[in-house]
């Protein structure tokens, strides 16, 4: 059996993401700054000992600045001293060496003066430096200067050798002027360590501060993780705590929204198989049951069975259309458009004559135009009219008619029996639901596909009663704004009464 690999998490991603570009920051900045000034520290030491081939010039007498090369090269050799040793002599002392430098005089081969100081003596103890910085003066050009690095005693070394020669004397004197590099580069060092050191810090403050940031603003996120693991079929109440105005609090009210409508699909779902459970069970035991006591070998009690089981079917294929079609009003298949609200109330007109037995009076129509699916629309107008006709006795009126204000259309059917009791005018739109007194056959879905497409309009239909007793249904659909805004101003219907009588 394998095991599942736990997912890295969010909070550690971004955080890593963030401090990862946050170090590297860093170290390019550290970086590119030590470099510069370690860079500029160096060409510094350069600078100084190349001014010391001048100095040496100015060994013989203080007082004379040399203007040429000529006279440079007649002080470096030292024209004016007796022998290279007094030469030597006099540039120790004179050219003093700063704290991190050492001057040192080399008269064939051997240190002959040097200053005082440990990295002097860290220079002469070392028993390779002054050999090899004489044997590259000598090497390279007996009469130029040298600029080298060594490395004494674990410090890096830069120096300066210049060849000394006077005339008269055959020995050979060098002059060299070390500067300890690493003490030069110390200050350079122990700021980039200061800075190493601060920006450790500054990292691991960001990541503290943003491993509680990141918990916070992810929280949603984890809370909607663990909602989403609490729910089950059969629960579906757990919710996602919504607080703050950020993105993730919106996210959290909109899963919120599909989890409400979630649990109502299901919801509804369950209780839609429920009744058509309830709904099927009645027919199918009457037709079993009867089948089981029928006489096979009567043909009357064969016929009446047949009959009775079509009967049966026929309410059930009816039940299984209603039951589609209130799933297709459920189901958001709507093609809404621009209706003008004075030519569906005639088209309503028009089919209300195919209803028989009653009289049905146009009372108002209304002239305005609004957002809607016209089929549906009519539908469901046409339904509460045949729903009025079951209930109203035969013979009696029945009045259809719309109106229109600047927010909402109505549309109404009013009819004149024996109305809905306020108790039960919110149960009649439920699936399969009826009022007490109401007995005439039916699916019981009618009022329930016409609440469906009113919701399906942002619309809602209600039931009031009827002036000198009986029910009036009217659909309420809001005008769109956009629709609204095409008309100078909805237009009211005229107080003319169309009647149309139809008797069957």
């Amino acid at each position: 059996m394998t095991r599942e690999r736990r997912p890295i998490p969010a909070r550690a991603l971004i955080l890593g993401a963030i401090l990862s570009v946050a170090a590297l920051g860093f170290a390019i900045v550290g970086g590119v700054t030590f470099l510069v000034q370690r860079d500029r520290t160096l060409i510094e030491i350069d600078d100084r000992l190349g001014a010391l081939v001048e100095s040496l010039g100015e060994v013989a007498d203080l007082s004379v600045i040399v203007e040429d090369d000529a006279a440079a090269e007649a002080a470096r050799r030292g024209d004016d001293f007796a022998d290279v040793g007094e030469y030597l002599r006099a540039a120790v002392s004179r050219l003093v060496p700063a704290r991190t430098e050492a001057s040192l005089a080399v008269v064939d081969g051997d240190v002959a003066f040097r200053t005082a100081g440990g990295f002097s003596d860290a220079l002469v103890a070392d028993p390779d430096f002054v050999a090899d910085a004489v044997a590259r003066t000598l090497t390279t050009d007996p009469r130029g200067a040298v600029i080298e690095n060594a490395s004494v005693d674990g410090m890096d070394v830069r120096y300066l050798a210049v060849p000394v020669e006077v005339r008269g004397d055959d020995s050979q004197g060098v002059y060299i002027r070390a500067v300890n590099v690493t003490r030069e580069l110390a200050p350079v060092t122990a700021s980039f360590l200061t800075y190493t050191v601060a920006a450790l810090a500054t990292l691991t403050a960001m990541g503290v501060v943003g491993w509680f940031v990141a918990g916070r603003i992810l929280s949603p996120i984890r809370r909607m993780r663990e909602t989403a693991d609490s729910i089950t079929p059969t629960d579906l109440r757990a919710r996602l705590p919504a607080e703050g105005n950020d993105d993730l609090s919106d996210l959290s009210r909109t899963v919120n929204s599909m989890l409400d409508r979630l649990e109502g699909s299901i919801d509804s779902q369950r209780q839609l198989l429920d009744d058509v459970r309830h709904e099927l069970k009645t027919p199918i035991t009457i037709v079993r049951g009867h089948l089981e006591m029928m006489v096979v070998s009567n043909p009357s009690d064969v016929a009446g069975t047949r009959d009775i089981g079509i009967a049966e079917l026929d309410r059930m294929t009816r039940l299984v259309e209603d039951i589609d079609l209130l799933s297709s009003a459920e189901g958001d298949q709507f093609d809404f458009s621009p209706v003008e609200l004075g030519d569906l109330t005639e088209r309503m007109g028009d089919l209300v004559e195919g209803i028989p037995g009653h009289t049905w009076h146009l009372t108002r129509s209304a002239r305005g135009l609004i957002e809607a699916d016209r089929d549906r629309l009519l539908q469901a107008w046409l339904q509460l009219a045949d729903n009025a006709s079951k209930y109203t006795p035969q013979g009696s009126p029945i009045e259809i008619g719309s109106d229109i204000d600047p927010l909402t259309a109505r549309l109404w059917v009013r009819d004149h029996g024996p109305g809905i009791p306020p108790a039960a005018r919110r149960r009649i739109f439920h699936r399969f639901a009826r009022a007490d007194h109401r007995t005439v056959g039916g699916s019981g879905l009618g009022l329930a596909i016409v609440d469906a497409i009113a919701k399906a309009h942002q619309g809602t239909c209600v039931v009031t009663d009827t002036p000198g007793g009986g029910a009036t249904f009217t659909i309420h659909v809001p005008v769109s704004q956009s629709v609204g805004q095409s008309l100078p101003s909805p237009v009211r219907a005229g107080d003319v009464v169309l009647q149309r009588e139809a008797t069957g």
